[in-house]
């Protein structure tokens, strides 16, 4: 059942929830060619969201860099601090078309559950949201943020406690209940047709970058550069880049120095099931779901999007890992050269776009998508500098 991405995607799920997806992607269908639902979408992501969001020029990063010009999208700056929001309204709207009072979602760095919990507020649609215990405790200002917004946060104590772990008790909470319920998955992963759902809402982010970039600099990016952990932010930078001649890096978690798999699934796993989809997976000798490792909780996830699969076998997107130090010696540059507090998981990004940029001449242009904010990450970041004091 369901969508491939090559040999990859697929819904691999108990039966009680295929209704559930069928139903999902019919109401998706026809969404996406009403004209009134399409108004309403477009009305409260520019005046709820804050759509569109600039493409800025980070002049003194880039001359920290030495070599190709580097420019941020944005995403920050949208309502709740992440792209996430374009996945929340998207899904959150189609609840509402599709009768169901009650919203559930995961999270791992919690913008996801904010996002969702704003969501919830706005559109009246009772919200919980699935949180790793681990989690819970490292992303602390977000939990009580949704909780501010009216979400019940619920932590979760089995596995690692972790996204995974998240993932999991989202998806039993769903099978119970899920005549009036919808699970508003966070990122391009799961089952059909959640990753092509998720891919479709956040591609506004890439046509925004062809728009802007052609009016700023007259062509297409040379480079374009997004962290990847599930790969929502990344795949809707990519996807509307496909077709151009813009090269396309992605950035996953490398985890502390020496961490046998960190979280980078696609430089580290194999192809596997996970949560429904068959993509890569990062995997233990014994082929169970290998315990991550990652300073930054959005990334720390063992599975990636099924697109992000294929793309990495056709070649057409480069993927690299960046360490825990590497995120961090970045979210320093991006705080004292541009005055930009990055979340955690664009972090990785920044330094691999610096990395990229010094070895590029000062004609190209490399465009990172600022995922998020990092108001979340202070007391992260703040431990791991007296840890390393």
């Amino acid at each position: 059942m369901g969508r491939r991405f090559g040999p990859y995607g697929g819904a691999y799920v108990p039966e009680t929830l295929v209704p559930a997806l069928v139903e999902l992607e019919q109401a998706w269908r026809e969404a996406r060619r009403d004209p009134a639902f399409r108004r309403e979408h477009a009305r409260l992501a520019r005046t709820l969201g804050g759509r569109p969001t600039p493409l800025y020029h980070a002049a003194r990063l880039s001359r920290r860099a030495g070599g190709a010009q580097i420019w941020l999208k944005r995403e920050d700056l949208l309502h709740g601090g992440a792209h996430k929001f374009n996945n929340a309204l998207g899904q959150a709207l189609l609840a509402v078309r599709m009768g169901k009072p009650r919203l559930i979602a995961e999270t791992g760095a919690g913008q996801h559950g904010v996002a969702t919990a704003m969501l919830g507020a706005a559109l009246g649609l009772r919200t919980e949201v699935y949180m790793g215990e681990v989690d819970v405790a490292r992303q602390r200002p977000n939990v009580e943020r949704m909780r501010l917004l009216g979400a019940k946060v619920v932590p979760v104590t089995s596995g690692h406690r972790t996204l995974k772990d998240a993932i999991n008790a989202a998806l039993r909470d769903w099978i119970a209940n899920v005549r009036t319920t919808h699970y508003l998955l966070g990122s391009a992963v799961g089952p059909h047709p959640y990753p092509s759902i998720v891919a479709e809402l956040q591609s506004v982010i890439g046509r925004e970058i062809r728009r802007d970039a052609e009016r700023e600099f007259g062509r297409p990016p040379d480079l374009a550069v997004a962290c990847v952990g599930g790969g929502s932010n990344a795949i809707g930078t990519f996807r509307p880049l496909l077709g151009l001649p813009t090269e396309l890096l992605g950035v996953e978690a490398g985890g502390p120095r020496g961490a046998r798999y960190g979280a980078a699934t696609l430089g580290r796993g194999r192809p596997g099931i996970l949560h429904g989809a068959y993509s890569y997976v990062l995997e233990d000798r014994e082929g169970q779901v290998a315990e991550t490792a990652s300073i930054s909780a959005g990334l720390d996830y063992a599975g990636v999007g099924p697109e992000h699969a294929f793309l990495r076998d056709s070649g057409r997107v480069r993927y690299v890992a960046v360490h825990d130090d590497g995120a961090l010696a970045a979210f320093r540059w991006l705080a004292e050269d541009e005055g930009i507090l990055p979340a955690l998981e664009p972090a990785h990004a920044i330094y691999a776009a610096v990395r990229e940029a010094r070895r590029r001449p000062a004609r190209e242009r490399v465009v990172v998508t600022l995922s998020g904010r990092g108001d979340k990450d202070l007391e992260v970041v703040r431990g791991a500098t007296r840890a390393r004091a």
